[in-house]
């Protein structure tokens, strides 16, 4: 990227639409529909979402320079994740168990949230990361808008399990710049046993797809660090439980193979995985080279 880079939202914030967006995204939450659990529950009337039990203020673990992302991200300064607690997802090898199901954090109005990107700013991180964002899409909308309002500059990541509506996106086109979903599953089966999810991989793919129509593939600027684009993770588990063939193929034929991956070697047991084989064991190096290779034979190229 040569021209000088501006966000998405700040477009919308000069017409008037990032406002807009603001008040149909309220609309959705009265009936929700951000996830596709699609639970339906009005939660500014105290309800809580089935499955992610987050109401009407999203609950935040942390917010902090992380330089342990893709390099992309993280570059020299950080990436500056703001990590939410609970998740839409029920995967029983969750490393982050105690935050994603127990749900350890802090309910955080939007004007708080507001504050987090902006000292995040502050302290030169190189954009705003949102972590397990998919239940929270509302207030996150609204937090940007204060934000942007308040001098945000920073391109913003929104880290996901990969299991978001259509709905959702469609109210965060043009506000996201860097989407960064799992594709964890190409077998339902498989996801529903182990995340006790139903049809992650065609709601999946269907979320990655209109994500890359969003963005595209990723840019990077001079100095290697991402501005706008699709960045995909995928965790290889043992025995190709993930089902590395299908999902590279996928990639490679409904994306782009310009598409930047992120093949994930760190899987290892967690919470209940001791008690799921073969999810009780780590990978071996076989495994993981197999699923590079696979990416490789699909002609994808622009691995992490």
């Amino acid at each position: 990227m040569t021209r000088e880079f501006e966000p998405a939202y700040l477009s919308l914030l000069r017409s008037g639409e990032l406002k807009k967006r603001v008040e149909l995204a309220q609309i959705h939450m009265k009936n929700c529909d951000l996830c596709p659990r699609y639970c339906h529950v009005d939660r500014y009337q105290g309800s809580q979402g089935a499955i992610c039990r987050t109401g009407e203020l999203a609950v935040v673990h942390s917010f902090t320079p992380h330089h342990g992302e893709e390099q992309p991200l993280s570059g020299w300064t950080g990436s500056g994740t703001v990590f939410f607690s609970h998740c839409n997802l029920r995967c029983l090898f969750c490393q982050n168990w105690d935050i994603s199901h127990k749900g350890m954090g802090v309910e955080t109005s939007t004007e708080k949230l507001a504050g987090m990107m902006l000292s995040l700013q502050q302290l030169g991180c190189h954009n705003i990361n949102f972590v397990s964002p998919s239940h929270v899409v509302a207030q996150i909308i609204e937090a940007v808008l204060l934000a942007a309002e308040g001098g945000l500059r920073l391109p913003l990541v929104f880290n996901t399990g990969g299991y978001d509506s259509i709905e959702a996106l469609g109210l965060l086109d043009g506000i996201i710049d860097i989407y960064m979903p799992d594709m964890k599953y190409a077998d339902a089966d498989i996801a529903h046993r182990y995340s006790r999810i139903k049809e992650y991989p065609t709601i999946n793919q269907r979320a990655v797809k209109e994500m890359h129509r969003q963005v595209g593939d990723l840019i990077l600027d001079e100095q290697g660090i991402a501005k706008r684009g699709l960045l995909i993770r995928h965790l290889v588990l043992p025995n190709r439980l993930a089902g590395a063939n299908e999902l590279m193929a996928f990639i490679a034929q409904e994306l782009s193979k310009d598409t930047y991956i992120n093949i994930m070697a760190q899987y290892h047991p967690c919470y209940r995985a001791d008690d799921h084989p073969p999810l009780d064991r780590p990978i071996n190096q076989h495994e993981y080279l197999q699923a590079v290779e696979i990416a490789h034979r699909h002609g994808l190229h622009r691995l992490d």
